[in-house]
């Protein structure tokens, strides 16, 4: 976990922050002829499982040709740990950069139920990482823990769902720092109630090639720690995966993220 790799540090000072303006209620789009057996047991199944339920779409009543991405599946995610670098600056944006160098990300998070109904109206908020692999707004950071970042906002933010369940931002490539393999965090709320707390990764092999062979990533040492040997993306599993796609100047990367109502 992550604090048992970094060390326990004091939390900055409580922020004063302006309000996420309000939104309607979260809502899930209508289905046809639900199976509330089968939801009941996937509910179940997913809370105690580690790494995800797996099921083919075809398992449910429900079109689910609007789930972005490409495998044939739908998920549960799997809770992470939220790490010892979360704050919420109130930042209702989709661009979280602030100028950060590194390749350009651009990432698209589904949020469905238990059903693989998109979910609309959910909050998401999602934090990582510089190319340097520091947080915005905390002390005792970078390769010799001496680096503050105290007061910025860099490369954290808050999006809600549009009608297909889909979240947009704007970001960067995450960097590493060590201990951990690149990920970036998010977080799930549905009815102002925090539902998910989870954290998604990256393939190695695109992980390493942009570290090896792009300014700023390659102006460090590689990761010693990848997918394979970290706790958390181990018991993640391939449901917190994320699907890559190289583009000009960067990636696109989605995931489908499933929550238990």
């Amino acid at each position: 976990m992550d604090r048992s790799v970094l060390p326990t540090r004091s939390k900055p000072p409580t922020r004063s922050k302006p309000p996420i303006r309000s939104r309607p209620p979260t809502r899930r789009k209508a289905e046809s002829g639900p199976d509330s057996t089968r939801r009941r047991t996937l509910k179940l199944l997913g809370m105690t499982v580690g790494a995800g339920l797996m099921l083919p779409r075809a398992a449910f009543a429900q079109d689910t040709s609007s789930l972005i991405g490409e495998d044939d599946i739908c998920v549960l995610t799997p809770a992470s740990t939220e790490g010892p670098y979360y704050f919420d600056p109130g930042l209702e944006r989709r661009d979280i950069t602030e100028g950060k160098p590194g390749a350009r990300l651009d990432l698209a998070l589904q949020i469905v139920d238990d059903q693989c109904r998109p979910i609309v109206g959910a909050r998401a908020d999602i934090w990582h990482c510089d190319a340097g692999g520091l947080y915005s707004n905390y002390p005792g950071q970078g390769d010799d823990r001496r680096t503050s970042t105290q007061g910025e906002t860099f490369l954290r933010g808050t999006q809600f769902s549009d009608e297909t369940g889909v979240v947009h931002f704007d970001t960067i490539y995450p960097g590493w720092y060590p201990g951990r393999t690149p990920h970036i965090h998010c977080m799930i709320y549905l009815e102002q109630q925090k539902a998910l707390t989870g954290q998604l990764f990256f393939p190695d092999d695109v992980s390493l090639a942009l570290y090896r062979n792009r300014a700023p990533y390659n102006q460090r040492p590689n990761p010693t720690v990848l997918n394979a040997n970290d706790g958390i993306a181990r018991r993640a599993g391939s449901a917190a995966l994320a699907q890559i796609a190289e583009m000009d100047m960067g990636f696109d990367a989605s995931l489908v993220i499933g929550v238990a109502g």
